[in-house]
């Protein structure tokens, strides 16, 4: 296949452990080798009991790995070897368990020997119950794997095999697959400094997300066709690095990230107001959709049919939350990053609402008919900055949208600390 080109040739240990989205391995594993990489399989005794070695034998026409203590497999440092011959580690599903685990460098079966024994890149898939996945440990254990260059693909958001609903599942086997070869196309966003375990400690960070409501009578209102899922990633993300978090929240039907304050609004003069008590911060993320426009009168009452003729609507231009956060003052944040949604043109568009509002980086995102962007769980972005040609990363989960873009922030807070004398 041409899709996923720089995946030929490549080869791929695939750490299973042990929870129940082990069962989409093998259809990763065959993904994986339909676009002609070879794949390794370590399964964990806990991993064993979703998905069978003989399965995954079969769909990878090769050994699958299970034993630490082989006879016939460690005799040639087996935990070692597996490791040296690959070209990336996947970890799918992982489990609270093995993040903790790698997080705290122990090594106690084959799994997690490879993984501390290992020099090359390790991509990990979050899969776990939400509450276990919000919990300020895992949190604070992925914040660590970060920051020691370990790359997160997801998790995604939706109904758990447990019934509940949120953060947790794992990524999809094409979401993996994509995520793969991204890593080898070299676009995978550079790790962080390894001296800051929590970069952007002692910040504060407002984000804004989700679609403002502006009513036009009691029962109805204006709105757009955001879910919130990209700013609500990013408050995650931010507050996974350090950063003390204030998300200003439109209407949505999400739940609240892990470790951050969150401030419900419905309209855009709501959030302009929230976002100004919420000042002084040191980065601002705008990636709310706030409505352009608002009803100049809001009726008092449900409007009613008139004959054929429909109501008519005056509107008025509602307050400009970004160019006015952006302007220059003792209250303006540090980094200002706002979010330009355009369905045409996108990076040209997005370079001059950057110069035109006042921030310091935009992200550019396509949000043409069918692209999915508005209530899905992928983006397609460009990162624009004043001072350097415009960056364009791949179709990505949303969450993984994020953790770049928190990576990039931690990044240039800690280039400007290191260029003071």
């Amino acid at each position: 296949m041409a899709e996923y080109e720089s995946l030929r040739g490549k080869h791929v240990l695939l750490i299973v452990s042990g929870g129940i989205a082990a069962y989409k391995t093998p259809e990763l594993v065959r993904r994986l080798r339909e676009r002609g990489a070879s794949v390794r399989c370590v399964l964990t005794r806990g991993g064993s009991q979703f998905v069978t070695p003989l399965a995954l034998q079969a769909v990878s026409e090769d050994k699958v790995y299970t034993d630490l203590w082989s006879l016939t497999d460690e005799s040639e440092m087996g935990h070692i070897q597996l490791s040296r011959q690959a070209d990336v580690l996947l970890v799918a599903p992982a489990t609270a368990n093995i993040l903790a685990r790698m997080a705290q460098g122990l090594a106690e079966d084959l799994a997690s020997t490879v993984l501390l024994a290992t020099d090359k890149p390790v991509l990990v898939a979050p899969a776990m119950n939400v509450r276990m996945y919000q919990h300020p440990a895992t949190q604070a254990n992925l914040a660590v794997l970060r920051q020691r260059g370990v790359t997160l693909v997801g998790p995604n958001e939706g109904p758990m095999a447990c019934g509940e609903y949120g953060p947790g599942r794992m990524s999809e086997p094409m979401e993996l697959v994509a995520a793969l070869a991204a890593h080898f196309d070299g676009q995978t966003a550079p790790p962080l400094p390894v001296s800051a375990a929590r970069p952007l400690a002692g910040r504060h960070a407002l984000v804004t997300s989700g679609p403002t409501h502006e009513p036009i009578d009691p029962v109805r209102y204006i709105a757009n066709r955001s879910s919130g899922k990209q700013g609500h990633a990013v408050a995650a993300a931010l507050a996974a690095l350090g950063a003390r978090v204030t998300l200003v929240s439109g209407p949505v039907a999400l739940p609240d990230p892990a470790g951050c304050r969150v401030l419900r609004v419905e309209t855009a003069r709501e959030m302009l107001a929230a976002c100004t008590s919420a000042l002084p911060a040191d980065i601002l993320v705008a990636a709310a959709a706030v409505a352009d426009w608002r009803v100049a009168v809001e009726a008092g009452h449900k409007l009613k049919k008139d004959g054929d003729r429909p109501p008519a609507l005056a509107l008025t231009e509602n307050p400009d939350i970004l160019a006015t956060l952006s302007r220059p003052g003792p209250a303006r944040p540090a980094l200002v990053v706002g979010f330009a949604a355009e369905t045409r043109d996108v990076v040209a568009y997005a370079t001059a609402k950057r110069a035109r509002k006042g921030c310091d980086w935009i992200i550019a995102n396509d949000v043409a008919p069918g692209s999915g962007t508005f209530g899905g769980d992928h983006n397609h972005v460009h990162l624009i900055r004043a001072d350097r040609e415009p960056e364009t990363w791949p179709r990505l989960p949303k969450a993984e949208v994020a953790q770049r873009l928190a990576a990039a922030i931690a990044q240039h807070f800690a280039a400007r600390e290191s260029d003071r004398p």
